[in-house]
C-alpha cells in the first residue's frame, strides 16, 4: 500500500492538516507517557521499599488534578491554547531533564522522584486539559467522532501498549534513559504542535480558539463559576458527567484489588495478571477497528446504553468466575467497548460544549474521572478487607447496574446534548 494511501485511512485529508499535527503531537507524547507509565514506578521501588511511599508516589499522580483541574480548565478558556500545550510541554521536560541529572549524578532519592512526579503531574494537567480543547478547533463538527476515535487509538496504542514495554526496557539497561526518551518526546511534542497554526483548517471548523481582546477582566475563580453554572444549567452534560464520575466509582471498587484477586482468589501468577491487562488492550484495539462500523449503523443512545450494560455484565462475570482464562476473555471484550465508551461519551461532549467552555468544562469532568477512581479505590479496600475479595465485583455490579436503571431514559438525551446547547 503506497504511503498516501497510508496516510488517508490513518488520518483522512477531511480532517485537514492541523489535525494531523494534532495527532502526531498525541503519539509522541503518549508514547513518553507510556515510557514512564513502567519506568516510574520501577524508578519508586528502586528507592524505596515503604508500601505507603509506593502509595504515595501513585497518589501523587492523580492529586494534582483534583488540586488544579478547575484552575487549569479556567486557564485553558482565557488564553491562546495551543501556547499552553507547548509551554506545558517544555515545562514537563524540564522537570523530568533535571531527574535525569539527579539520576546520573548519583543524587536522586525517593524525595526527589517524590516531587518529580508532583510537579510532573502538576504540568500534565494543564498540557491535558488545553490539549483536549484544540480538537474541536480544528474538525468540523461533523467528523468529530472520527477525530475523537483517531485520538483515542493513539492513546491506546502508544501509552497503553507500546510505551510501557519500551519503557521497562530501558530502564533495564540503565534507569536515566527512558526519563531521557520522554524528554525527546516532550520536546518533539512541542515542535509538532507549533505547526498546527500553519495551515488552514477545513471549512465548517472554527479554528483555533484565542480569546477576543475585548474580553473584559475577570478572576479565575469568577471564570470556573461561569463554567460550573453553564455545565448545571444544560441537563444532559451535566447528566453525563454524573454518569462518567458514578461508573468510575465501582469501576475503581473493583480494580483497586484486582492483583489480589487474580493470585488468591483465581490462582493465577504474574504473568496471569499481566494477561489481564494486555487482554484489555488487545480488546481496546478490536473496538478500533469496529468503531466505524458500529457509529454506522447504530444510533449514539444505543450504542451508549450497550456500553455501558455490558459494563454491569463484565462486573458479574469477574464475580462469578473462579476460572482465569474465562476473567481474560471478560477483559477482552472490556477493553472493545471501553474504548466505544470512551469515543462515544468524549463526541457527545465535544459537540454540546461551546468553544469558549471547553476548558472548564473539560477539566470538570477530569476531575469527576479521578475523583471517582480515588473514592471507588478507597471503597474497594473496605469492602474486600470485610468481605472478601469478590465482594467489590459484587459492589460494582450492583452499583453500575442501579445507576444504569436510574438512567437509562436519560442517555437518549445525553447522547443528543448538542440539541440542548
Amino acid at each position: 500500500m503506497p504511503m498516501s494511501t497510508l496516510l488517508e485511512v490513518m488520518v483522512p485529508s477531511r480532517l485537514g492538516r492541523p489535525y494531523r499535527w494534532l495527532l502526531a503531537s498525541a503519539w509522541t507524547s503518549n508514547i513518553g507517557d507510556g515510557i514512564a507509565l513502567a519506568a516510574g514506578p520501577l524508578l519508586v521501588a528502586s528507592q524505596t521499599s515503604s508500601a505507603v511511599l509506593v502509595a504515595l508516589a501513585a497518589l501523587l499522580q492523580r492529586l494534582p488534578w483534583l488540586l488544579f483541574g478547575l484552575w487549569a480548565g479556567a486557564f485553558a478558556d482565557r488564553t491562546d491554547r495551543r501556547r499552553v500545550v507547548m509551554i506545558g510541554n517544555v515545562l514537563r521536560a524540564i522537570v523530568v531533564a533535571v531527574l535525569c541529572v539527579a539520576i546520573l549524578t548519583g543524587t536522586v532519592s525517593i524525595g526527589v522522584v517524590l516531587v518529580t512526579m508532583f510537579l510532573y503531574g502538576t504540568a500534565e494537567v494543564f498540557v491535558d486539559t488545553t490539549a483536549g480543547t484544540l480538537l474541536p478547533s480544528l474538525v468540523p463538527r461533523q467528523h468529530l467522532s472520527t477525530g475523537t476515535h483517531r485520538l483515542q487509538a493513539a492513546y491506546l496504542t502508544c501509552n497503553q501498549l507500546a510505551g510501557p514495554p519500551v519503557g521497562a526496557f530501558l530502564f533495564a539497561i540503565g534507569a536515566v534513559f527512558p526519563f531521557a526518551a520522554q524528554v525527546v518526546c516532550a520536546l518533539l511534542a512541542v515542535v509538532l504542535v507549533s505547526r498546527i497554526s500553519r495551515h488552514r483548517v477545513p471549512d465548517g471548523a472554527p479554528g483555533l480558539f484565542v480569546p477576543p481582546s475585548d474580553r473584559p477582566a475577570t478572576h479565575v475563580r469568577r471564570d470556573i463559576s461561569e463554567g460550573l453554572r453553564w455545565l448545571w444549567g444544560n441537563p444532559p452534560v451535566r447528566m453525563l458527567a454524573i454518569v462518567i464520575m458514578a461508573f468510575n466509582v465501582t469501576w475503581a471498587a473493583a480494580w483497586s484489588v484486582l492483583v489480589l484477586w487474580s493470585r488468591d482468589h483465581l490462582g493465577m501468577s504474574e504473568v496471569g495478571f499481566g494477561l489481564l491487562t494486555t487482554a484489555a488492550a488487545v480488546g481496546g484495539f478490536i473496538g478500533t477497528g469496529l468503531f466505524s462500523r458500529i457509529e454506522r449503523r447504530f444510533r449514539l443512545a444505543t450504542i451508549m446504553r450497550v456500553c455501558l450494560l455490558l459494563e454491569v455484565l463484565m462486573h458479574l462475570g469477574l464475580a462469578l468466575t473462579t476460572a482465569g482464562w474465562v476473567a481474560i476473555t471478560i477483559m477482552v471484550g472490556f477493553g472493545a467497548y471501553a474504548f466505544v465508551w470512551g469515543t462515544v461519551s468524549q463526541t457527545v461532549r465535544l459537540r454540546a460544549v461551546p468553544q469558549e467552555f471547553q476548558g472548564r468544562v473539560g477539566s470538570v469532568y477530569m476531575i469527576g474521572v479521578f475523583g471517582g477512581m480515588v473514592v471507588g479505590q478507597a471503597l474497594g479496600g473496605v469492602i474486600a478487607e470485610t468481605w472478601g475479595l469478590t465482594a467489590p465485583f459484587w459492589f460494582a455490579f450492583a452499583g453500575a447496574g442501579l445507576t444504569l436503571a436510574l438512567i437509562w431514559k436519560a442517555l437518549g438525551q445525553i447522547a443528543h446534548a448538542d440539541a440542548a446547547a
